[in-house]
């Protein structure tokens, strides 16, 4: 790890060599790009030849939905804790009373 905090990473992602710097753990970098890797691989697989360039762009847009999707899950989850954190005040209020 240099002295600003950050470490360089060496990663493999679909047949390419990246090195990342990071301030994150290199297991944690590690993980992403064999995930992203896997991803690509297999988006390759289903859609037959198609370069690379095709491949990491389907793997984007994969990638956009899947956080698209968490995020509608979790304004949903806010919503709900919201509204079971109102419902249990006032059933603390009325017993308090």
């Amino acid at each position: 790890m240099d002295s600003a905090g950050s470490n360089t990473v060496r990663v493999t992602i679909f047949h390419q060599q990246y090195s990342v710097t990071a301030t994150e753990e290199s297991g944690d970098i590690e993980a992403l790009a064999q995930e992203i890797d896997e991803l690509m691989t297999s988006i390759a697989q289903r859609a037959g030849n198609i370069d690379a360039t095709r491949v990491a762009v389907l793997a984007c847009l994969h990638l956009a939905d899947r956080q698209r999707t968490i995020e509608r899950e979790l304004a949903a989850l806010k919503a709900r804790v919201s509204d079971k954190s109102r419902q249990f005040s006032v059933l603390l209020d009325r017993a308090i009373e």
